[in-house]
């Protein structure tokens, strides 16, 4: 068996693995690069195989930075199977399509405004390369061996980080190999801990909190007092969210923290349309998380949801108190960018992020203190108060990933670190390799390796 690291090295996104065995090869993760600009670039890079010499592709999550790239690998050729949860199925379902209408946007907006190196600017993949490699997803249910290519075997176990999301173990009858996916949190409010790590002769972890805790911190509470405290002073609260995973949980805290009566009692909008199917999506697999059907039914009761760009821009002139939630995560683009452009030069106002920033993001730039933020061309002062709670974050922090590693009850012959900045990874090796006595190490980029 081989290994081959074409994504997630020494960064957060990307993800993307080859692993060739018996004469096959599959990709675990197929995601889109994101972030600073020489990142993206290898969005645009041929990979070092040939697409028709895939024979399949495995997802651990549905996350753009793992499943993003699929419509660019179907426009290149691909024509093989997708493995994956159904939930990551349905989630894929509005996201894939959705990223590729953002491309199309993009391109058309670089040829209005001139500014691309290349004349036209084309796409990376449409809305359509989408909906096409969305026909190709093939389900697996969790816990249950499946053929993923000749002589391979793919199991999938729930790893919690959001709906969907797993662990993927290859078995080719002579070596085990485990992608620990994107690694959960053991007392989320809303996902269940994820499964003990089962042992394995290889293994590749995440390491995107790799060095350092999670806050200690109430986030309930502390969102609360945000909230109390801007109202009060006649501001409205912007929450850049996740649609898959912070947005449902920053709903669920608002739900909590409004029947308790500790916020003022102001309209919650969700103005996100992925978002909003995906909250749907949650409701629908609510037998894969902590939430009841009543629970989900009262967070749709609590909310208003702004479906259409009409409803969007009326909301964004609004003045008066409330808490918008609204994508992306990282103030990358979409609908949260006009209510930023709207709300942050006000210092009644606040901004609360609720998850990882990677570099090279307007978020990052925000919760790194920056006194002024580029959105559409103009410059703008930041006046609004932010806010980053990390503690909300849906991945699993270095303790929390040692104690899944700890759980394993033999030693893996090695283990490579990826998916973290640098310093991120390689804190976490020195703690595998100190703690728990593993051989670990960070691939590199593109390094490929004999697994014998």
């Amino acid at each position: 068996m081989k290994l081959q690291f074409l994504g997630a090295t020494q960064t957060v996104t990307g993800s993307k693995y080859l692993v060739s065995a018996n004469g096959s090869r599959v990709l675990v993760d197929c995601g889109l690069y994101q972030g600073v600009k020489n990142l993206r670039e290898r969005n645009w890079q041929p990979l070092p195989v040939a697409v028709g010499d895939i024979d399949a592709v495995v997802l651990t999550h549905a996350h753009i930075d793992h499943s993003g790239f699929l419509p660019a690998l179907y426009r290149q050729g691909y024509r093989g199977p997708v493995f994956c949860t159904p939930a990551t199925h349905a989630l894929c379902r509005v996201l894939l399509p959705d990223a590729g209408y953002l491309q199309e946007e993009d391109a058309q907006y670089a040829n209005r405004k001139k500014f691309s190196k290349h004349e036209p600017a084309e796409p990376l993949f449409t809305e359509k390369d989408a909906q096409n490699v969305l026909r190709q997803f093939r389900e697996i249910r969790y816990g249950e061996p499946h053929p993923v290519a000749k002589g391979l075997d793919a199991t999938l176990r729930p790893s919690g980080h959001i709906l969907g999301a797993s662990s993927v173990r290859l078995d080719n009858g002579d070596c085990t190999l485990v992608f620990s996916g994107d690694l959960g949190r053991y007392h989320d409010p809303i996902m269940f801990a994820p499964e003990p790590l089962e042992p394995a002769d290889y293994l590749v972890v995440e390491s995107t909190y790799g060095d350092r805790r999670h806050a200690a911190i109430d986030a309930e509470r502390v969102l609360g007092d945000i909230i109390e405290r801007t109202i009060r002073r006649g501001g409205i609260v912007l929450v850049p969210a996740f649609a898959v995973g912070r947005a449902q949980l920053v709903l669920y805290l608002l739900q909590r923290l409004r029947a308790r009566k500790a916020i003022p009692d102001v309209p919650i909008y969700l103005n996100s349309p992925m978002a909003i199917r995906a909250t749907e999506i949650f409701c629908r697999f609510h037998r894969e998380h902590r939430l009841s059907d009543d629970e989900c039914e009262l967070i749709d009761a609590t909310t208003t949801y702004v479906r259409t760009v009409e409803e969007s821009q009326e909301l964004t002139r609004q003045k008066y108190p409330g808490v918008i939630i609204s994508a992306s995560g990282m103030a990358a683009g979409g609908r949260v960018l006009h209510h930023m452009k709207s709300l942050i030069g006000d210092h009644r106002n606040s901004v609360v992020f609720a998850g990882f920033q990677a570099p090279g993001t307007r978020g990052a730039a925000l919760v790194g203190g920056a006194d002024r933020i580029k959105i559409h061309g103009a410059w703008l002062p930041v006046r609004a108060e932010i806010h980053n709670l990390d503690a909300l974050s849906a991945h699993a922090d270095a303790d929390e990933i040692l104690r899944w590693l700890a759980n394993c009850r033999e030693a893996p012959r090695r283990t490579f670190v990826t998916h973290g900045e640098p310093a991120a990874a390689d804190a976490l090796r020195l703690r595998i390799q100190d703690e728990l006595g593993w051989d670990a190490v960070v691939p590199e980029h593109a390094q490929e390796v004999l697994l014998d």
